[in-house]
């Protein structure tokens, strides 16, 4: 066995992979005991039940358990690996990932996407070649060609990122394939003005479907990787933001607000009259929520606080007040002590969350995260899958 399958087979030694690999893979190997299609178990395997005697087994007794020995699995090679990693090519990977999906063997087919990433590699013919490869592809087979490309380093040429994002958009292609392609792009490290209006016309599209919503993500997923980078975010969230306030899915709403929570830039006061509008007037409870959330992370403290202020005497929904309340701790810290009794004066639901607040920052703590660990839950409204915490 090659160095490679070496370390492949270290990393795959969890019993329930090597399990599902020996079940999966039609090899010369047997099957492991107990699972359909079993050879006879040998060895101490067969002497029965765990702790009983070796029954027909020359020299143990009848009354004499067997001392226990712990049997760790081992994953096996799979036919041909060998053969395959020596000579592999972009020419002869496609029948091995189609005999790997054929039979069912994700673990196999895990491996060849990884191998696919590392043959393709810096070659931007090659990225393109897996793309021509994708548009005729669905299922796992789609799945992995984009997988395998969105890791690879090729996937920054600009050819490659600008023939991924062209396939977003074909309308001629099954909407799974645009997906996939948009997908694809959430690697890239920053994108041009152009591009970043091509993805907000796909994600304000509403006969996409889920496409749409993609397009949204892949918008801040390359936000965050650019402002990690550069600390450049305003051109993603300005759009972000626009999004948010006149897409008619829910979900792309709400997810265009939350795209900032994955590297948490201050929002400043050039956000506030849309986050306004939203948490005012959005008719759903969810993106109201998370338009409270974005108030909370903010470089102009007062000025959030005074529009949480206004949304919580005009909201009637108490966990979307419930939301307003816990921001307005985050932006404001202790500052915000004052304005959490008026809201207890207006609504007593929250009396004891005031004074439990109030109790915190006068023990000392004033991080927001180590604030929210020490405070008790009243309310029944982080409980719904997919809810903002």
């Amino acid at each position: 066995m090659t160095s490679r399958n070496l370390r492949w087979t270290v990393a795959a030694g969890v019993l329930l992979v090597a399990a599902a690999v020996a079940l999966l893979w039609p090899r010369t190997v047997p099957s492991l005991p107990g699972e359909p299609g079993a050879a006879e178990p040998t060895g101490s395997a067969a002497s029965g039940p765990r702790g009983t005697s070796g029954a027909g087994v020359p020299g143990a007794s009848p009354t004499e358990p067997e001392p226990a020995v712990e049997q760790i699995p081992m994953p096996g090679c799979w036919d041909g690996l060998h053969a395959f990693d020596a000579a592999v090519s972009m020419d002869s990977f496609r029948q091995a990932l189609a005999t790997a999906i054929g039979n069912g063997d994700r673990y196999l087919a895990a491996y060849l996407q990884e191998r696919l990433t590392e043959l393709v590699g810096n070659d931007a013919a090659r990225a393109l070649q897996v793309l021509e490869w994708a548009k005729g592809a669905s299922g796992p087979e789609l799945g992995i060609y984009m997988d395998a490309l969105k890791a690879a380093p090729a996937v920054h040429a600009p050819q490659v990122a600008q023939n991924l994002l062209k396939l977003g958009e074909d309308p001629g292609a099954p909407l799974q394939t645009r997906s996939a392609a948009l997908d694809a792009l959430e690697t890239q490290r920053k994108l041009a003005p152009g591009d970043i209006q091509r993805l907000k016309k796909l994600a304000l599209d509403e006969t996409l479907d889920s496409t749409a919503w993609v397009a949204t993500r892949t918008l801040g997923r390359v936000m965050k990787e650019d402002f990690e980078r550069t600390g450049n975010y305003a051109p993603y969230w300005k759009e972000l933001l626009d999004i948010s306030g006149s897409s008619d899915d829910m979900a792309v709403r709400l997810l265009a607000l939350e795209m900032p929570s994955y590297s948490n830039p201050l929002i400043g006061s050039e956000s506030f009259d849309s986050l306004k509008r939203i948490l005012s007037s959005d008719r759903e409870r969810d993106v109201r929520e998370m338009a409270a959330f974005r108030l909370g992370v903010t470089s102009e403290p007062d000025q959030a606080m005074e529009i949480l202020s206004a949304a919580f005497q005009a909201e009637h929904d108490l966990c979307v007040r419930w939301a307003i309340f816990r921001f307005t701790v985050r932006a404001g810290g202790e500052k915000a002590l004052p304005l959490l009794e008026q809201f207890a004066a207006k609504d007593p639901r929250f009396t004891q969350d005031y004074l439990e607040f109030k109790a915190l920052y006068a023990s000392g703590t004033v991080d927001f995260a180590r604030i929210w660990l020490g405070k008790r839950e009243h309310h029944n409204c982080l409980v719904e899958e997919g809810a903002p915490h």
